[in-house]
């Protein structure tokens, strides 16, 4: 990709940077409201059945996807043009999806700017080791890196880190900007969750809400992962990594059914995202359709999308992922040629 076509994407992104306070108002709306309402009828439905409440719980999770994704916009200030009401707004949200809003939007936006450069890896993002840091690693950060990447771990244990752990604590030089928003919302989510223990009783809370936050913490982080791990993914080293490149060949079209699609708020046009994550998410699927390049990049099907799962780790040589099977084939050829004895 050519300097001149990089300037070119930028300018055509343009348009669609503004957001609409109409339709981020009604945004809120349809999204907040739904999932009130199937929270309450989850709970109404544990009378009859759980198996009855998993169908509101499992719907309420959707929202509760696309609650997160209003609240990642207004850490991007890009939900409202007023940055005060985008910090307003997302603190709100963040206090709903758990997530506090100065912590999360300070490393996401690291993301941002590091997206696969293979030098500036850690934070915000997920583990993703090389073939050769791997197999050069001590065994005891193989196992954890294998444990990491254990579908079980990821998926299934990783909401329960991100919310009740992770998210819940400042780094230790945060300034006092994020350290206090990250009190106000631990402050917040207790007193919400006290008020909704008191009123619906502590079994019905964990039963409705606990499932509600795994089923929504497991897709989030699926999310997350698929929009950067596929096979013809983009990962390079400083000198050779470009941020747009990296925003349109190392961030994937997660092609997605038209009501999973609303649910998870477009946020599987990541391509047009990472390129300009300016452009509010109701913007994102008119910049794919009305910019022909974003046309040609990496397009994930939900069927395609489950063969990310075997992708482990990153193959600097072919540019591409490969499985821990893979990696074995990989280290017993290295080692053959080494003791290949000379002719």
């Amino acid at each position: 990709m050519t300097l001149q076509n990089t300037n070119m994407l930028k300018k055509q992104m343009a348009p669609y940077e503004k957001s609409t306070a109409k339709a981020s108002v009604w945004q809120i709306i349809n999204t907040v409201v739904p999932f009130i309402a199937l929270w309450y009828f989850a709970y109404i439905s544990l009378s009859v059945s759980y198996w009855l409440a998993l169908v509101p719980i499992v719907i309420a999770a959707g929202f509760l996807v696309r609650i997160f994704i209003i609240f990642h916009d207004c850490t991007h200030y890009s939900f409202f043009k007023n940055r005060r009401l985008n910090r307003i707004v997302g603190t709100a949200m963040g206090v709903i999806a758990l997530f506090p809003f100065e912590k999360w939007g300070r490393e996401h936006s690291i993301h941002h700017a590091t997206s696969g450069n293979l030098d500036k890896r850690g934070i915000g993002d997920i583990w993703t080791l090389t073939i050769d840091e791997y197999l050069k690693s001590p065994v005891r950060t193989r196992m954890a890196y294998r444990l990491y990447r254990n579908p079980f771990v990821m998926f299934g244990l990783g909401p329960i880190f991100q919310f009740l752990l992770k998210n819940r604590f400042n780094r230790k030089d945060a300034k006092k900007k994020e350290r206090m928003n990250t009190y106000l919302t631990n402050v917040l989510i207790a007193a919400i969750v006290g008020l909704l223990i008191w009123a619906v009783g502590w079994q019905s809370f964990l039963l409705v809400q606990g499932s509600v936050f795994l089923l929504a913490g497991s897709a989030g982080i699926w999310l997350f992962y698929i929009q950067h791990t596929f096979e013809d993914s983009y990962f390079e080293e400083d000198r050779d990594w470009e941020y747009v490149k990296a925003a349109v060949e190392g961030s994937s079209f997660y092609k997605l059914p038209k009501f999973i699609q609303f649910l998870t708020g477009n946020i599987g046009f990541h391509h047009v995202h990472h390129l300009s994550p300016r452009v509010p998410n109701y913007k994102l699927e008119a910049a794919h359709n009305n910019t022909p390049p974003l046309q040609n990049v990496p397009t994930i099907t939900l069927a395609i999308s489950l063969k990310s799962l075997r992708f482990r780790l990153w193959d600097e040589k072919n540019k591409t992922f490969v499985s821990f099977k893979e990696v074995k084939r990989i280290a017993k050829k290295r080692v053959s040629v080494q003791v290949k004895p000379e002719i």
